[in-house]
């Protein structure tokens, strides 16, 4: 996708070191836009709702741990409903696209954003973007009604199809223009946003009334800003039943090892989150974490002493670490997939052969070690209820906003408030484990592990906590809201 000029970021100023991170409107490149009243007015559903629409004004601070002395700090503006709307209900022609790797609640989110702007805000022309963004212009495209959605959200996967990379900007843009649509929903990761983000600029250089609004998907939590990312609760909870499994496999036979490799391409907040929830793991592996097989300190010992102390033990690793361990001669090192992402080795496979190969050549100590990998197992299933209720406040605030002619912004959540966010603040940099923060604290003393951190790695891991001390604001708390007998959202 050819780059375009980034539009400046929006921001106000106020008093006490208060910045708002505006998003754009419809309005801030076409003159004279009409507006019209909320049709939710009339809506009998939020006839009982007080105070339903959204201030003007309200916005959501980024940072909430503060001194008596801090500035305000940065702002995002608050998600949902507002007074004024500027798309007429007859008016509006909206496409919903899913594109990258599969998470669980891709199709709630679809079936939300479907029944969202159908039953809100009157809304019965909505296309479906078959296979990800190439969907644009060489795949047929699926007409969406509450009824066609009703029961997906009880599926995996994504039933509008997904890909990676491969899209044309001005072919997309020439698609949404061709085809009259006006409320473009994409939702997908990093990778795509940042395609969304050349989309939007695009509309804007045409001057066309369409907004552009994304929902950040990936089941590693690697998207920055946000509380978490939707699915990231439902893997946690599913690589529960894979470590359940190793436990069961390594405390059955002498010197057990169960090992299991879970997603974290470049972040491990699904391996920490799993390793805290199960109180079975043993040793916790993540790629912000480096770590070294043999000496002193090294895995190799920490195996030898938990497996003299107990007879048996559980790895979890993330599919991101230990690769500048693993040879650079192996071809893939330096290839990338569709998307831009660096193609990983098996680090699964690789530790298991080299933990095998340590022992039998000690020749004091006959190990038993199981690999167990549900990667695909994991992201393929249907989000569970703390996800559903959470896919479902993302899209509606994603209509909200599109309705209410914002664009150029993603919906997320931000210290448990809907926001709207701007694009590159999504795409800037990925969200990772701090490893110098409480929570990987926490992690190291529930497993009883070894840092595995020299001197050196220690110091680097401060000198980056230095360089982004907003992060670890975010680490002191669970991310994922908790849902109550209510389905009211807790953080």
């Amino acid at each position: 996708m050819a780059d375009s000029p980034v539009t400046q970021m929006k921001i106000v100023k106020g008093d006490y070191g208060y910045v708002l991170e505006d998003v754009p409107h419809l309005v801030d490149y076409i003159a004279d836009l009409p507006n019209y009243p909320n049709p939710l007015r009339s809506n009998p559903a939020y006839s009982v709702v007080k105070q339903y629409f959204v201030h003007v004004d309200d916005t959501v601070p980024q940072k909430i741990v503060v001194h008596k002395d801090s500035p305000r700090g940065t702002h995002f503006r608050r998600a949902g409903p507002r007074q004024k709307v500027y798309f007429e209900s007859d008016e509006v022609h909206a496409c919903i696209v899913t594109c990258g790797g599969l998470c669980p609640g891709l199709n709630t989110v679809i079936r939300e954003i479907v029944c969202g702007l159908y039953h809100m805000y009157g809304v019965t022309r909505i296309l479906g973007i078959d296979g990800g963004y190439r969907g644009f212009y060489s795949r047929n495209t699926v007409t969406l009604t509450p009824k066609v959605v009703n029961d997906i959200h009880k599926r995996g996967g994504t039933i509008l199809g997904t890909s990676r990379g491969g899209h044309d900007t001005s072919k997309i843009v020439d698609s949404i223009q061709d085809r009259g649509i006006n409320q473009v929903y994409i939702i997908g990761g990093d990778g795509t946003q940042r395609g969304a983000a050349v989309i939007f600029e695009e509309i804007r250089r045409r001057g066309l009334k369409v907004a552009v609004a994304g929902i950040p998907k990936t089941i590693d939590n690697d998207i920055p800003v946000i509380d978490r990312s939707f699915g990231f609760d439902t893997a946690v909870e599913e690589a529960q039943r894979a470590i359940n499994a190793a436990h069961v496999e390594s405390e059955s036979i002498e010197n057990g090892i169960g090992l299991v490799k879970l997603m974290g391409r470049y972040s491990g907040f699904i391996a920490m989150y799993a390793t805290l929830a199960s109180r079975d793991v043993d040793c916790c592996l993540i790629p912000e974490s480096p770590f070294y097989l043999e000496g002193s300190g090294g895995l190799y010992e920490f195996i030898e002493k938990r497996l003299k102390e107990n007879g048996h033990m559980v790895i979890v690793i993330a599919e991101g670490a230990g690769q500048e361990l693993l040879s650079e001669s192996l071809q893939s090192m330096n290839q990338q997939d569709a998307s831009g992402n660096k193609l990983l080795q098996d680090v699964g496979l690789w530790i298991s052969q080299k933990i095998k190969d340590y022992f039998a050549k000690q020749n004091k100590l006959p190990i038993n070690l199981k690999y167990i990998d549900p990667t695909y197992m994991i992201r393929a299933i249907p989000g569970n209820a703390s996800d559903n209720v959470y896919c479902t406040l993302l899209a509606q605030s994603a209509v909200h906003g599109a309705m209410a002619g914002y664009t150029g912004f993603v919906s997320g959540l931000v210290n448990g408030r809907q926001t709207y966010i701007p694009f590159n603040r999504i795409t800037e940099k990925q969200n990772q484990v701090v490893i110098t923060d409480r929570m990987w604290a926490r992690l190291l003393s529930s497993t009883n592990q070894p840092s595995f951190l020299n001197p050196k790695a220690l110091t680097e891991a401060k000198k980056k906590e230095e360089e982004f001390p907003n992060q670890l604001d975010r680490e002191d708390s669970i991310k994922g809201p908790l849902v109550t007998n209510n389905n009211v959202l807790l953080t």
